[in-house]
């Protein structure tokens, strides 16, 4: 019986991915701090996961090439949306350092815990292919 990695390791693969592509956008954030005019950017991961949680139910073809996908958010290049600031500045940058520093801190232990719990599925596809108990 093949084993199918999909099934297996479920979302937590390609939530990494959300997570990573987030810490790079929060960091892009915080580098661009004293830019001014500079739009804070983010992710909305919670969104993503509900998008592909229920994505799971429909089976929708596209007929065209110019259709959209029929799965919601792509979890691997997620869309972008700006932040509204709690105190814009006035040359216009809407990036709050520590905002953006306490999200990218949750975001960072958020990714520890996805990947502690990936591990956990190999760790555990490891035990069965070796026949562990």
């Amino acid at each position: 019986m093949a084993i199918s990695f999909n099934s297996a390791l479920g979302i937590h693969e390609k939530a990494l991915h959300v997570r990573a592509k987030r810490a790079e956008v929060l960091a892009n954030n915080l580098t661009h701090a004293n830019t001014p005019g500079f739009k804070a950017r983010d992710i909305d991961f919670k969104s993503i996961l509900r998008n592909q949680m229920g994505s799971g139910s429909m089976n929708i073809a596209a007929t065209n090439s110019r259709h959209f996908g029929a799965g919601g958010a792509d979890m691997v290049n997620p869309q972008l949306l700006y932040r509204t600031p709690l105190q814009p500045s006035l040359d216009g940058n809407t990036v709050e350092e520590q905002v953006e520093m306490s999200r990218f801190a949750q975001n960072t232990m958020d990714f520890q815990a996805s990947f502690q719990m990936l591990n956990g599925k190999f760790k555990g596809l490891k035990n069965a292919i070796k026949g562990d108990v």
